[in-house]
């Protein structure tokens, strides 16, 4: 099997099973849930939280906290999948950027920041 197709394979068991999203403990956190409102902060095509506009340091100290965790998870399913973390990161990108809300913002393909419309988000033509 190529590592494209594992990865595919990978990628839509994970969605189905909802193993692909922000750490649980950040969900619930309300400062995290108000940026994400907010627009401060999107999903990244490289699979990780990234800062829209300007930074604060409680900002900054919330996606800081979310990466780690997300690269610990990515790194342990990388090995598991034998896949590289940043596939496999990449692929949980994808995943997140197309389970953004309307209102939500991602990183489009070619590197701006999108708020997601009542559509699809803009996706890398790779992306499974």
């Amino acid at each position: 099997m190529t590592m494209r197709k594992s990865l595919m394979t990978f990628a839509g068991a994970a969605l189905a099973m909802g193993l692909i999203a922000a750490p649980a403990q950040a969900q619930r956190d309300p400062a995290y849930a108000a940026a994400r409102a907010n627009g401060q902060v999107g999903e990244k095509m490289d699979g990780y939280l990234g800062i829209v506009g300007a930074a604060t340091s409680e900002l900054r100290r919330i996606v800081d906290d979310i990466n780690i965790r997300r690269r610990a998870v990515y790194a342990e399913r990388a090995q598991a999948e034998n896949a590289t973390l940043e596939e496999y990161a990449f692929t949980s990108g994808c995943l997140a950027i197309s389970r953004t809300a309307p209102g939500e913002m991602y990183q489009a393909p070619d590197g701006t920041w999108k708020q997601r419309g009542a559509g699809a988000p803009l996706r890398d033509p790779r992306c499974p």
